[in-house]
């Protein structure tokens, strides 16, 4: 029986897989340069925090914030920008300040954009290694402290949140709990 017209023939497999070869070669040239713009910008945003923490912390919160709800999210994606951050942290010096507001506002910039549901939560304590209060920001996804080795909810008292709740209505939250930091 012979081959009706339209129907692929047994030799025109090679050129299709040339062709997908070709497209597999082309998307990643495109998604090693994407990698390498990321990790650019991620340094870039890293070495910018301190710049950025001398504005006012509603404006930061704005800047911080994309303004668009949480998406689906790309797991590759996400592990590649959590990579990147620590990345540039432990090698960056003296550009880049190691450090909790470093690790959490560029965390929460990239991670946000990238679609994952998360706040930065920032509070004040009385730890016992210092002398007086210190303080401490954190990311937050599904009510769980994020990222952290422990749980600083025990130790430091949220004073603002950047959420994607707050910035529908008014940015940051007030004080809460400020009670907690007064001793008696």
């Amino acid at each position: 029986m012979l081959p009706q017209l339209g129907t692929p023939t047994p030799l025109e497999l090679p050129s299709d897989t040339q062709a997908m070869n070709k497209t597999t070669e082309r998307d990643l040239k495109i998604s090693i340069g994407s990698k390498a713009v990321l990790f650019l910008r991620v340094f870039l945003f890293a070495a910018a925090v301190p710049v950025l923490m001398r504005l006012k912390i509603a404006r930061v919160a704005a800047i911080l914030e994309p303004g668009r709800e949480p998406h689906p999210v790309d797991p590759e994606l996400i592990a590649r920008i959590l990579a990147y951050v620590e990345t540039v942290i432990r090698r960056g010096g003296p550009l880049i300040r190691r450090g909790c507001l470093t690790h959490g506002l560029t965390r929460y910039y990239f991670l946000r954009r990238a679609g994952l549901d998360v706040s930065l939560r920032f509070g004040m304590g009385r730890v016992a290694a210092a002398k007086g209060f210190i303080g401490h920001c954190w990311l937050v996804r599904e009510g769980e402290p994020y990222l952290e080795r422990e749980d600083p909810r025990s130790l430091y008292v949220e004073m603002y949140c950047v959420c994607p709740e707050n910035s529908r209505h008014a940015i940051g939250t007030g004080a809460i709990g400020v009670e907690r930091l007064i001793e008696p």
